[in-house]
């Protein structure tokens, strides 16, 4: 169980359900009016931490490393959304204790409908979580509030803010790329080998060998001799065979890039009616 003495343990912690899974850190603690017991624990989630939502604390276990809460990440996720403002209204409270299935009332905690939740108690019971424990209030939100004689929270102190510039990246499309085929013709030129036949005059001497052939006919007359001529001739054929695949891919690349931005701060400077009293 978290008591009084832990809050300041408690903030900035991590956040864990009940399955051991990272819900986020922890914000803001808000006590009961009447005890005085942590109730409520206001926790950073989403991206950079910008959206804080209510989980119960009092079944949560502060250990080593982080707090333990008794609900799921899931049931965190989808919880009402509330201002945190550093006070519950009634109806706020009501709510949350219906949408986790929690009583009205544990023991020792005394919470009715004309009640409220606060985030720590003072004389009168209106104060944010003293997260120091030094007996004065703290206030982490996002708003210029300064403790001074002219506001309704005076005390010995203010508390000077300023915002931080935090910047991420998120992914979009930039983009498309696609692949296309289409057709080009050109020119190929390739040589070939060709053969030919050409006709040639032989002669050759009468001998007993071919004496016959030579005798064989009429001993004067006229005569012709046909002989049939042979070339090759270059032929084309186009065949379509497959060469390589294509197909598209994608490599991440890092650049880096130059932002910039405006954030506001507070300053604080003293003015005295009296110089002297200056130091």
């Amino acid at each position: 169980m978290i008591g009084t003495d832990s809050i300041s343990r408690v903030i900035g912690k991590d956040v864990y359900d009940q399955t051991g899974d990272r819900i986020g850190s922890a914000s803001e603690v808000y006590l009961d009016d009447e005890t005085g017991r942590p109730e409520w624990v206001t926790v950073r989630t989403g991206l950079f931490g910008t959206k804080e939502s209510f989980v119960p604390i009092r079944d949560a276990d502060l250990t080593d490393d982080g707090l333990r809460v008794a609900v799921s990440k899931d049931r965190v996720k989808d919880a009402p959304k509330i201002d945190t403002d550093g006070h519950l209204s009634p109806q706020e409270e009501q709510e949350l204790y219906r949408y986790y299935d929690l009583g009205p009332a544990t023991t020792g905690t005394q919470v009715t409908g004309t009640e409220t939740t606060r985030s720590t108690t003072d004389a009168a019971g209106t104060a944010r979580a003293d997260r120091d424990g030094d007996g004065v209030r703290d206030d982490v939100r996002g708003r210029a509030v300064g403790r001074d004689t002219s506001g309704p929270t005076t005390d010995d102190a203010m508390t000077r803010s300023e915002e931080r510039l935090a910047v991420g990246t998120r992914t979009e499309e930039a983009g498309r790329a696609r692949l296309r085929k289409y057709v080009v013709t050109e020119n190929v030129t390739e040589t070939v080998p060709v053969t030919r036949e050409e006709v040639r005059v032989e002669r050759e001497p009468i001998t007993d060998a071919n004496r016959g052939n030579a005798m064989d006919g009429p001993a004067i007359s006229e005569e012709e001799h046909e002989v049939t001529l042979h070339a090759e001739r270059p032929v084309v054929e186009k065949e379509a065979v497959p060469v390589e695949r294509v197909r598209l891919d994608t490599e991440t690349v890092t650049d880096r890039e130059t932002v910039t931005g405006e954030v506001r701060k507070e300053q604080v400077e003293m003015d005295a009616d009296d110089p002297s009293y200056r130091r």
